[in-house]
């Protein structure tokens, strides 16, 4: 069955516009399952921005969820956050989403399934066994870096990085995560980081949660001209609803500008959601995953059902099943 036969939504017409009343989707990035480990909740009722009860409630067919680690000690608590994320999908019986025959199960079941990304992979060195490693636990997408330099890479939370970069070992762990089919991750990496991997790329890699520069000239966003060849290599770009990336004003018409900008720039097949719920305060308005479908309503008010069909799932599925299979 195609991803868009298995989320056909129930969509009225309004005034030339559609509001779907059901329609799956996939956010790219969350950091609730390390904020749950450290604050000893359950991911089945935690009181944050997402927890599995709230994303069955919002019809989210798969939610991203981000091990992050940073600092002297990040490889012995990646071990620890992984260890509490695999034990609560088996004990919450989820569906640990690894191919894209099962995203698209989740897509059709009532129950959200769980895919593991990482959020700073420094802690490998770039050692092809230890990314093995993430692969065999069933690791789908990996970011080099977070805010912190480290072994593979520069971070964009600082100026003077702007135009470094990837190190040696974060050359040769791009090459890995390729060969092992883990989708790459560019949100946090320098700018001249970014333009190193996407030079004459033709592998499909996400911007797991980043916004449009030209909008919001935080760094963390991406340039148009990094939204283009993202667009050129396949990619998608999850936009980020933290309201410093976002800019002033209502948080779903903030959304929709970026959404309308990078399609611009880059067209419809380059954008998806990727919320960054639970690692940013609460945006008012957004305040957690079971604002998802208004926000999803809406936007197919304004820019109609098969392009929100493409940001709530089609996009991110395409490169899953391109790059993992």
């Amino acid at each position: 069955m195609s991803s868009e036969a298995a989320l056909s939504g129930r969509c009225t017409e309004l005034n030339g516009k559609f509001f779907c009343k059901s329609m799956k989707y996939i956010d790219l990035h969350c950091d609730s399952a390390t904020v749950c480990f450290d604050g000893a909740y359950s991911l089945s009722d935690a009181p944050l921005q997402v927890n599995i009860q709230k994303l069955n409630g919002a019809d989210c067919a798969v939610q991203c969820f981000a091990v992050f680690t940073d600092g002297k000690n990040a490889e012995n608590d990646f071990a620890k956050y992984v260890n509490f994320f695999l034990t609560s999908v088996r004990e919450l019986n989820l569906t640990l989403v690894k191919s894209f025959n099962g995203l698209i199960s989740c897509a059709q079941s009532k129950k959200t399934g769980a895919m593991l990304t990482v959020e700073n992979s420094g802690f490998t060195d770039g050692d092809e066994a230890k990314i093995k490693a993430l692969k065999d636990i069933g690791v789908s997408m990996a970011s080099l870096v977070w805010n912190s330099e480290n072994s593979l890479a520069y971070p964009n939370a600082e100026i003077k990085n702007s135009g470094k970069r990837l190190k040696e070992r974060g050359r040769r762990a791009v090459e890995i995560f390729d060969g092992l089919k883990i989708i790459i991750d560019v949100s946090h990496l320098s700018d001249g980081g970014v333009d190193e991997i996407l030079e004459r790329r033709k592998i499909p890699l996400v911007a797991s949660h980043s916004n449009a520069r030209a909008l919001c000239g935080h760094r963390r966003n991406l340039t148009d001209k990094q939204i283009k060849k993202i667009a050129e290599c396949g990619g998608v770009i999850g936009v980020n609803f933290y309201k410093k990336f976002l800019g002033g004003g209502d948080a779903f018409g903030c959304v929709l500008r970026h959404i309308e900008h990078i399609i611009k720039v880059g067209g419809e097949d380059v954008i998806a959601f990727g919320s960054d719920f639970d690692g940013i305060p609460e945006t008012e308005g957004l305040e957690g995953c079971e604002k998802m479908p208004s926000l999803i309503d809406y936007l197919s008010a304004h820019i109609g059902a098969r392009a929100t069909r493409k940001i709530c799932f089609d996009n991110f599925a395409r490169v899953f099943k391109e790059v993992s299979g």
